[in-house]
């Protein structure tokens, strides 16, 4: 009976102290604070309750709404006291936040069948700055504008995690592989929960790339495999002879006393490597591992054996260790596998094309060496902004958008493939709409007419190439940014096009200076307003600085050293004269006058004055291609003299140069600044009429004042320039120009005019003036002003250190061979100065070209004159404002 009592005792407790136990305690880590309980304050209640009412206690920044609104609690909601799923779902709504560091929820009150409940949380401390210790200032500047830290925002585990990786990469971008960071949290008093970071950073030494071991490779060179890795790459010995290799070198046949001719003077058996096998030319590539870009080097490799057979080839391993001085060595591991061959491919689902052309633009045969890369760019899956004869070009040209082709193995004997190549070719999608977005300056209906792709015309990828080309031509947009995203519509068979485009700055202030032709210092300013408007001259909105938009070009020079030169011109082209063609009028107006009087005397009392100006039409031909322009124009300029000796016999009075000059050019260049590819050619002739056939003079007489007083000639020029990639943004410029100029009457002989210039910077001179035709060469001064006949041939190899819109930056290794002569009787196209050198050229939007070279002109050697050396033979040029010929 005693026992039973008690029992009875023990049970009445535990039923009244359930009415009061925690309904829910949901913690992490043991955190601790207000918990996540709820509290029942009567035994009696029913288990089932409506949500009367929900409150928030603890917030300061957050929304009490909306932090409600993610419990997923709502007022009227049915929930059980103390366990329903729905109050632990909604503690783990909130924690998923990752901004509290406690949570709770606790019952305030019942109201007959309605519970009250407030959640009781306890925010994360918010950042209110950071810092970095162990750093530079100008680094800690640019990680500032790497890491995503924002003042105010929550400070969580994974905030800090994230930017230890930031500055991470950051580092080992730049070559330090073995950075080590860590972060200090730390309590800032001056604002209400707030915390400072401090990210202690040990970059350590750079790690650089000692040496690349290649093992297992049978049939690819090592050297060869190196070369793949395009962003891993061993450390430069520029040293032939260092200390720690000095037995080396004397085990190979050499002395120290022979090491700096062996430098020096190198015969063809004799390379750089056989002489120390430690050597490694790499001056233009970084040595700083990089482990992301290792991987994908990696991939670059198997591909590279792809390209030879090798389907199966695999890197099954790589080991990077540490070796002396910080750096690393890296050992790579390959397995090739077998060679393959292409067997059998046939075709299937073609209709519009016979198997028969198919195979011919594949041009893949049984027996050749299997090549994915190959495969790959003849279906057309390897796209190329040049375009190109694929599968996909033959399709998409004609309309097919909607076109696949699927290259499927369907056997494989020994070491031969089968193909059957599956193709789904789909209807002809027409273009429906054409949209542009990003020209904020430029109007809309500049970029639509120099657009391909017309809305109703059957949509043809060769077009959206040549479109993108024609916008970056106009010169107005970042060609790098020029945007084209084809949205089909299979439903109807249509596809929507849309253009985007970045405009840049592409006025020029042309500031340049010179030095020569007797005027001894003279300076030049020149404005160029390549995107103007003449129509929106009344409209003050659309003027930035003048009125923009319409893509006219207007330009003002002047240059002048005083009272002894100076000079005037001017230019307005409208490239689409009418509106609906693209047929260009270019007015011009020059003024110029040159003392040829000493400094000091009377400006006046000797002078050359020139006045002139014309007008040209040129339009654009649908044959051959569209890439022809033909040009002609009727130009005059007006001379005057007054004891000025140009030529002999003629030092006083008015000569006139009236001529028609015709141009036909085909530009074919991706992009104007920058060209990858295409070509620029350009064919003129340019002539005055016979005026002495007309005349009754007698030329040959050294008194005929009338010999002088219409110029008569006829003048012709061919210039060519080719583009061709090389390797990424490597590009080879091939370029040849040539110049004639003739006469009509044997007793006259040649214009004093319209002569040719050979040498120098094509800035400065006594022809700058007079009107010749001035071609630069680099390494050389003027060395003939009055030719009548030139050649010049230049090969450049181009590299970008900076395509972008604000500075476009690239260097060049050149060489020229060039020559101009008198007379026809004279010319002799093998006998050329030659020179080489290197170059920078700098464009920047508001100041146009700006170039440096450094040639030196082997053909000036002169042992006699004593012109042996460096000093005598090299010569720096520069340009500003233009690229001279």
């Amino acid at each position: 009976m005693h026992k039973h009592n008690l029992r009875n005792i023990f049970l009445l407790f535990c039923s009244l102290l359930s009415s009061y136990i925690a309904v829910a305690q949901v913690g992490r880590g043991g955190s601790s604070g207000l918990g996540s309980r709820m509290m029942q304050s009567e035994a009696a209640k029913p288990s089932e309750y409506l949500i009367g009412g929900i409150t928030v206690t603890g917030i300061r920044y957050l929304d009490q709404d909306l932090l409600i609104a993610v419990t997923g609690l709502t007022i009227g909601q049915k929930i059980r006291v103390p366990n329903d799923e729905a109050l632990a779902k909604a503690i783990r709504n909130l924690w998923k936040q990752e901004l509290f560091s406690n949570v709770g929820i606790t019952v305030t009150k019942y109201i007959g069948d309605k519970v009250f409940l407030s959640i009781n949380v306890e925010e994360r401390a918010r950042l209110n700055k950071y810092n970095f210790k162990g750093i530079k200032a100008s680094e800690a500047k640019e990680l500032k504008d790497k890491l995503l830290m924002v003042k105010g925002r929550v400070v969580t585990d994974a905030t800090k995690k994230e930017s230890i990786v930031r500055i991470q990469k950051f580092y080992m971008d730049k070559g330090y592989g073995r950075v080590q960071v860590t972060v200090r949290e730390k309590v800032d008093t001056s604002a209400v929960n707030s915390v400072m970071l401090t990210f202690i950073i040990n970059k350590g030494n750079k790690t650089h790339i000692n040496q690349i071991n290649v093992s297992g490779n049978k049939y690819a060179a090592e050297d060869r495999l190196k070369k793949t890795l395009k962003s891993t790459k061993e450390m430069a010995r520029i040293s032939l002879y260092p200390a720690d290799e000095k037995s080396v070198y004397k085990q190979n046949g050499h002395s120290f006393s022979n090491y700096m001719s062996d430098w020096g003077f190198l015969s063809p058996s004799k390379t750089l490597e056989a002489l120390n096998p430690y050597f490694r030319p790499n001056f233009f590539s970084s040595s700083k591992y990089n482990p992301e870009k290792f991987e994908e080097d990696k991939q670059s490799l198997v591909a590279y054996y792809n390209t030879l057979g090798y389907r199966d080839a695999a890197v099954v391993a790589d080991t990077v260790y540490p070796v002396q001085n910080g750096n690393i060595n890296i050992d790579i591991k390959i397995k090739e596998g077998n060679r393959y061959y292409f067997g059998d491919i046939s075709w299937k689902g073609n209709t519009k094309y016979s198997t028969e052309v198919l195979s011919r633009i594949l041009n893949i045969k049984k027996g050749d060496v299997y090549n994915q890369e190959l495969l790959e760019k003849r279906m057309g899956r390897q796209l190329s902004p040049e375009g190109g004869e694929d599968i996909s070009s033959l399709y998409m040209d004609d309309g097919y958008l909607f076109f696949n082709i699927d290259p499927v193995e369907v056997s494989i004997h020994n070491d031969t493939i089968n193909y059957e190549m599956r193709i789904t070719e789909g209807a002809q999608a027409t273009i429906k709409n054409i949209t542009i977005a990003g020209n904020e300056r430029t109007n809309e209906h500049v970029i639509r007419r120099e657009l391909r792709t017309v809305p109703g015309n059957k949509f043809s990828r060769s077009d959206l190439i040549r479109s993108q080309r024609e916008i970056a031509s106009l010169g107005f947009f970042d060609q790098e940014k020029i945007g084209i995203q084809p949205k089909p519509h299979p439903e109807d068979g249509t596809v929507d096009i849309e253009y985007t485009v970045v405009e840049k700055s592409s006025d020029q202030l042309q500031l340049s200076a010179g030095f020569g032709g007797g005027v001894n210092f003279y300076g030049n300013i020149g404005v160029v307003f390549s995107n103007f408007s003449i129509r929106n001259i009344f409209h003050p909105k659309t003027w930035d600085p003048l009125p923009v938009g319409d893509g006219q070009k207007f330009s003002l020079n002047y240059s002048s050293n005083g009272a002894y030169y100076n000079a005037f011109s001017s230019s307005f082209t409208e490239p689409w004269l009418g509106g609906h063609k693209p047929n260009a009028l270019t007015t011009s107006f020059t003024y110029s006058k040159y003392s040829g009087a000493a400094v000091g005397s009377d400006p006046n009392s000797s002078f050359l004055r020139v006045v002139g100006g014309g007008i040209s039409l040129s339009r654009r031909l649908k044959w051959p291609d569209d890439f022809f322009v033909l040009s002609y124009g009727l130009y005059y300029n007006n001379y005057r003299l007054k004891n000025y000796a140009l030529v002999s016999n003629f030092t006083d009075g008015y000569s006139n140069n009236l001529y028609a000059k015709i141009t036909l050019a085909r530009s074919s260049i991706d992009q104007p600044l920058y060209p990858r590819s295409g070509s620029n050619i350009s064919l003129s002739f340019q002539f005055t009429p016979p005026y002495s056939a007309f005349s009754n003079e007698d030329y040959s007489s050294e008194t005929s004042n009338q010999k002088y007083k219409w110029i008569e000639y006829h003048k012709y020029r061919f210039t060519a320039d080719w583009y061709q990639r090389i390797s990424g943004n490597l590009v080879l410029k091939l370029s040849t120009k040539y110049g004639v100029l003739g006469y009509y009457n044997n007793a006259i002989g040649y214009s004093p005019f319209e002569r040719f210039q050979l040498g120098g910077d094509g800035l400065s001179g006594f022809s700058y003036f007079i009107g010749r035709d001035i071609i630069s060469q680099r390494g050389y001064d003027i060395y003939i002003q009055d030719a009548t006949i030139f050649n010049k041939y230049s090969a450049e190899l181009r590299y970008p250190f900076s395509l972008s819109p604000t500075a476009t930056i690239y260097g060049l290794v050149f060489a020229d061979a060039a020559n101009a002569w008198h007379t026809f009787d004279q010319y002799n196209p093998f006998q050329l100065n030659r020179d080489a050198g290197v170059g920078v050229r700098i464009f920047l939007p508001m100041f146009g070209l700006l170039g440096l070279d450094y040639g030196i002109g082997f053909d000036k050697y002169n042992p006699q004159a004593g012109v042996t050396g460096i000093k005598g033979l090299a010569k720096f040029t520069f340009m500003l404002g233009f690229e001279p010929e």
